[in-house]
């Protein structure tokens, strides 16, 4: 019995010994080429289409082809750059262009020729344009006599893409995210004109539409918008302390307007550059916006007065404005040449989920009143909490912005340029602010209008 004992005991240390040997194992290479991985990856690209064919010049920085196997000497590593066009083909196929799909129109192009490959210097600037890289990917290739460690060059690639006609729209989805911790990719559209289209994106952007028509820029905004208002936490604060007093649809409709009004018109002065270029006018609007969360909260535990409410929304509205316009500015490059239905596509976009949020967060909070809070106690209890989160924004973004040089701009020219484009953002604020306040004058006298002869209608009934 006792041997036996021992025998079990041992099975099964040898066992746990067995996975715990299986486990170490497996997770040696993860770490491995987890320390192999580049943390910041720059690739270049050109892309520019001739008569049968799509060409694709490329520049990857060689650390982020962490499965090439270049031919090295010395201890230190150098390429050896006559016996390099093997593992140089063998990268520029299966690590980059086996990670990009190429359209024309709704067509996928198959089938890549790799026209040439090229190791570079990092000190190489062929790359400003697409005739020089183009150029220097045919160049002759580096001696051995010259030192290169493999890490820190660059690959250069030339590949082509049969097309049916260099007129038609090109689209890529370049999953180039892969190559390092963060992969940002610089590609350059060259139209037919000789013009150039410029974009800049991290990671796996998905499809992106090198000259979109109008209809695919007009879809992709709205959603962009869309997703903007739904996935901005502070945003969604804001119209949840908007609608927790006012949940009817009568008090709802001019403090929502005026929030759409307000934003759309610093969103549209945003997309045509009427925006301090200052790197600390984003964290001061993002302060802003966590302060108008605070303010709303504090507001709504003191006591709301519905008729001046869509006032204060105005102006937290401007601001807000300035906030969906720093993910507009990025995004314009997606729109091609349809800069202006992109805007106003992803205004629309904004409204749709500020629609959406209003017409699920209502129910919510009248269920909540009716059956679990008293109405009062509820809306105090939901701006505390709401407030509280916001106040704590507030101070980590003050912070933040505390820590930037906010010394007094320089007098000049561009501050005098500046200066205009406010004053002129400022005057036609005020001519909407007024022209609101006209309509919803008459909208609020209505209203009282209305609650009057009911309450003078309820009074008769008593009496009969």
């Amino acid at each position: 019995m006792i041997n036996n004992k021992n025998r079990r005991g041992q099975v099964c240390l040898s066992a746990v010994v067995a996975v715990l040997i299986t486990l170490i194992w497996a997770a040696l290479p993860n770490t491995v080429l987890a320390d192999e991985i580049p943390t910041r990856v720059a690739v270049q690209a050109f892309v520019k289409a001739d008569q049968g064919e799509l060409n694709l010049v490329m520049r990857v920085p060689m650390d982020a082809l962490v499965e090439a196997q270049f031919p090295l000497r010395g201890e230190i590593g150098y390429v050896i750059f006559s016996q390099a066009i093997g593992a140089m083909e063998s990268a520029a196929n299966s690590e980059i262009l086996q990670g990009i799909q190429l359209f024309e129109g709704e067509l996928l192009l198959q089938s890549p020729t790799l026209e040439a490959v090229r190791i570079a210097f990092p000190s190489d600037r062929s790359f400003v344009n697409y005739e020089s890289a183009l150029s220097n990917v045919y160049s002759a290739p580096i001696p051995d006599s010259q030192d290169l460690y493999y890490k820190q060059g660059f690959l250069d690639i030339h590949a082509t893409y049969r097309i049916e006609s260099p007129e038609s729209r090109f689209s890529i989805d370049a999953r180039l995210g892969g190559l390092g911790l963060e992969t940002t990719t610089i590609l350059r559209y060259i139209l037919q004109d000789g013009s150039e289209r410029t974009f800049s994106f991290i990671g796996n952007p998905g499809l992106v539409y090198m000259d979109p028509r109008w209809y695919q820029a007009v879809f992709n905004f709205i959603v962009l918008g869309f997703d903007h208002i739904l996935e901005g936490t502070d945003h969604l604060l804001f119209l949840f302390c908007l609608l927790i007093p006012l949940r009817r649809i009568s008090a709802l409709i001019p403090v929502i307007t005026s929030f759409t009004v307000a934003h759309s018109l610093t969103l549209i002065a945003s997309a045509l550059g009427w925006v301090p270029s200052s790197i600390w006018f984003p964290s001061l609007i993002e302060t802003l916006i966590a302060l108008s969360i605070v303010y709303m909260a504090c507001e709504n535990i003191l006591g709301v007065k519905q008729q001046h409410r869509w006032l204060v929304t105005f102006a937290f509205g401007l601001i807000h404005g300035f906030g969906f316009s720093f993910l507009l500015t990025e995004s314009m490059q997606f729109a091609g040449s349809h800069l202006v239905m992109s805007l106003l596509a992803f205004n629309v976009g904004v409204e749709l989920g500020q629609v959406l949020v209003v017409l699920i967060a209502v129910p919510i909070v009248h269920l909540l009143f009716r059956f679990a809070l008293p109405e009062k106690a509820g809306v105090i209890l939901l701006s505390a909490i709401v407030g509280h989160w916001a106040w704590h924004w507030m101070q980590e973004r003050w912070l933040n912005l505390a820590a930037y040089d906010l010394s007094l701009p320089t007098f000049g020219a561009d501050f005098m340029i500046g200066l205009l484009q406010w004053c002129a953002l400022l005057l036609l604020a005020a001519a909407v602010l007024w022209a609101m306040n006209a309509l919803f004058s008459k909208y609020f006298s209505s209203e009282d209008d209305s609650a009057s002869s009911s309450k003078s209608a309820g009074k008769l009934d008593l009496k009969g």
